[in-house]
């Protein structure tokens, strides 16, 4: 009969499969912890070269409409394609430093469910394809929404056309905008849902702190498209990659999760048990 890739691993010898997930830990920690650095400047780069962004209000873009005009031969959203346009490479480099980022995190992740394969039977590979296509697959498109958005706004900014019909062409209409569009969309989805499920089974199988895990599922809906624009948020998705990488160098306070060094699932115990647990270690310690 066949065997399982986890049985066939198993059967490498404990200590040989130890040493080497230990090398490749100290390997993954340093670049792991630099993606958070890199995350942050991104999102700083986006947020400067979006700073003096035109504003189009309400009253603004409704102005033709209010003066029974149908359409106008300059579109009040003319001065902000324009200023994408011109702000274009800042918004690729920082899109770029991003994308990097979260393919270096999704490396971290994968490298944890390969941990906590060796110590727990997986039923299917799921989680870890899902954390592929949203991780790697996600991190392309950020670069391509950007450079599509650049060739559509100079296309406008360098143009004779400025109408609505023609703003709505450089940045929502045409193949290319809806196809990057839907795929900004939901491959970061995707990434969440897996970044979650992989916390959670390393957590079960005591490889991941429960902190480090909350700050984790925090960061992972921060990077959903929805907090795009609230740059301070962004902190956190750069502090918990700074974290994990941390977790794979094994300098983490509080010390190294004991499921590392014993090379089998070490679950934590429940907060009541764990809180019975330190009460009574503590009388003993008294009585004695």
């Amino acid at each position: 009969m066949a065997r399982s890739g986890n049985e066939t691993e198993r059967s490498s010898g404990p200590r040989e499969l130890l040493e080497g997930e230990a090398e490749r830990r100290a390997r993954l920690g340093v670049p792991v912890s630099a993606a958070g650095v890199l995350y942050l400047l991104g999102a700083i780069v986006i947020y400067q070269s979006l700073s003096g962004l035109p504003t189009v209000g309400i009253i603004q873009g409704l102005a033709p409409a209010l003066e029974g005009k149908a359409s106008v031969a300059v579109s009040p959203q003319t001065p902000e394609i324009r200023y994408i346009s011109h702000h274009a490479l800042g918004l690729i480099a920082g899109s770029a430093l991003e994308a990097i980022a979260i393919a270096l995190l999704t490396v971290g992740l994968l490298f944890l469910l390969e941990a906590v394969r060796l110590r727990v039977p997986e039923p299917s590979p799921a989680v870890r394809i899902t954390v592929m296509i949203g991780g790697f697959l996600g991190a392309f498109v950020m670069i391509l929404a950007q450079i599509v958005r650049a060739i559509r706004t100079h296309e406008f900014a360098t143009g004779h056309n400025f109408t609505q019909a023609a703003v709505e062409r450089a940045v929502t209409t045409g193949a290319a905008n809806q196809i990057v569009g839907y795929l900004a969309l939901l491959l970061p989805v995707v990434l969440v849902v897996g970044m979650i499920m992989a916390l959670l089974r390393a957590t079960r199988a005591g490889l991941l702190p429960r902190w480090l895990r909350t700050l984790g599922v925090i960061a992972a809906i921060i990077l959903l498209p929805l907090f795009t624009g609230a740059f301070t948020l962004q902190i956190v998705p750069g502090a918990f990659m700074v974290a994990l990488g941390f977790l794979l160098l094994n300098r983490l306070p509080g010390g190294d999760p004991p499921a590392w060094a014993k090379g089998e699932a070490i679950p934590w115990p429940a907060p009541e048990r764990g809180a019975a647990t330190r009460k009574a270690e503590a009388a003993a310690k008294a009585k004695g």
